[in-house]
């Protein structure tokens, strides 16, 4: 007996909110990140995201999505490189400032200039320089893959997680 179907053309309507859909997806602990990069003007770019997760080994590629409204999507959809740096449990004022509008989220953050200018903050336990392979449009987001060309990592530091809405440090079991 095979219970396989043809495939539908399309997805049934949800039958739960945004809100329900929010929430349970929070439900799902991330690291932070800061994506971060250089306009072709020389302007620092950056921005919280905990979309961020591998891809594959061979070749070296990661995942993450940015909202189609952001104002950084030109500059991270048209630029070459851009770095992820992952943030340290003691890094949780950089998650916030970087998550907030109309602040000047660079001030006082030291960094470096990774490949193409993309800035790498200091203090982070990992930081991966991305080549921007290839974008695709996914319902209100963006899905950028990027071709890792350089990562560094501290294992020293224990990263800064994101879980139901709060932020946690890493405990052991």
């Amino acid at each position: 007996m095979t219970f396989l179907s043809a495939r539908p053309a399309l997805a049934r309507a949800p039958s739960f909110s945004a809100r329900e859909f929010r929430d349970a997806l929070g439900m799902f602990a991330t690291g932070v990140t800061i994506v971060s990069a250089r306009s072709a003007t020389g302007d620092l770019i950056g921005l919280t995201a905990s979309s961020f997760n591998s891809v594959s080994l061979s070749p070296p590629l990661v995942v993450w999505s940015l909202s189609r409204s952001a104002s950084s999507m030109a500059v991270l959809a048209d630029g070459s490189h851009y770095a992820i740096n992952v943030l340290a449990a003691d890094q949780k004022a950089l998650a916030e400032r970087f998550a907030t509008r109309g602040v000047d989220r660079w001030a006082g953050v030291e960094h470096t200039p990774g490949i193409a200018g993309a800035p790498l903050i200091a203090g982070t336990v990992a930081s991966f320089e991305c080549f921007n392979r290839s974008r695709y449009e996914e319902g209100d987001h963006v899905v950028f893959i990027g071709e890792v060309e350089r990562c560094q990592h501290d294992a020293s530091r224990s990263p800064l997680l994101y879980h139901g809405g709060r932020f946690y440090t890493e405990h052991p079991l």
